[in-house]
């Protein structure tokens, strides 16, 4: 008996469906997915020992319900699929300038103090916050999703949006060209396994990220630590004094040490693990 081929194209064939697979595994871990591969895999199953048997009824029955099968893939899984392609396109550096053809540029300096101020504040009587500062990417999206302000970023602006009594403070207000764009924002919560201590806020704040380029000022109502996230990473329990240093450090025209940032965010990740 002849043995099978198996050549160098057929190991990287099966290396690179066995990534893929991962990849899948990993988008949909945490969700209903799952359930749904296991429902298409029975029926694809189903159908191979029908037509195998040679049941003409059945057989045109559930060939019908697999040729519609991958319309049905992309239009149950559009949210995950969305998230997936914009996680991918935000790790192509190379391709920045499609980016830039398509959304507009932040041509205004965003004013830290401001912000730094308001949430230093917030922090000392635990008003919760969450307070996202776009830069290239496009989050006309998360905008339409809260109320429109349109108004130039100010202390007692969001003191006020923030205020606990205020109809406006539960959701997350965006900062674009320097304006307070929108309050009441809804923003992706991360599917990602990040330590339990982290509440709705964190959670919401490293989500946003993880799709686009925004820095995200995050004050806890529990603590009142101030936090900042970046890249689908959080830096907690900042000093108040450093906060300006951090925000700024994450401007994308700006050059940050990134190594010693990883080792910084390994750190604090490890210290909250072992606080849980």
């Amino acid at each position: 008996m002849d043995f099978i081929p198996f050549t160098f194209i057929d190991f990287l064939d099966i290396l690179l469906v066995a990534l893929m697979m991962f990849g899948i595994y990993r988008m949909t871990r945490g969700t209903n997915a799952p359930y749904i591969f296991t429902g298409i895999i029975v029926v694809y199953i189903m159908w191979v020992v029908v037509r195998a048997l040679n049941m003409a009824l059945l057989q045109t029955i559930l060939g019908q319900i697999v040729s519609v099968g991958v319309i049905a893939l992309f239009i149950i899984f559009q949210p995950e699929l969305r998230s997936f392609l914009q996680v991918v396109g935000m790790r192509q550096r190379g391709f920045k300038f499609i980016n830039n053809i398509f959304n507009s540029r932040n041509n205004t300096e965003t004013a830290v103090q401001p912000i730094v101020t308001a949430c230093t504040e917030m922090s000392l009587t635990k008003t919760g916050a969450l307070i996202v500062i776009a830069q290239e990417s496009d989050l006309r999206d998360i905008i339409d999703s809260g109320i429109s302000i349109d108004a130039q970023v100010s202390v007692a602006l969001l003191e006020n949006i923030f205020f606990k009594n205020a109809p406006l403070h539960d959701g997350a207000a965006i900062i674009v060209n320097n304006r307070v764009a929108a309050a009441k924002c809804i923003l992706p919560v991360t599917q990602s396994n990040v330590p339990k201590s982290y509440g709705t806020r964190h959670r919401a704040a490293i989500g946003i990220t993880e799709t686009s380029d925004a820095i995200v000022v995050v004050v806890s109502e529990e603590t009142g630590g101030l936090s900042v996230a970046c890249g689908g990473k959080i830096e907690r329990n900042i000093a108040p004094t450093n906060l300006a240093a951090v925000i700024t450090s994450h401007f994308v025209n700006r050059e940050v040490d990134k190594p010693k940032q990883r080792r910084r965010w390994k750190r604090e990740e490890k210290e909250d693990k072992a606080a849980e």
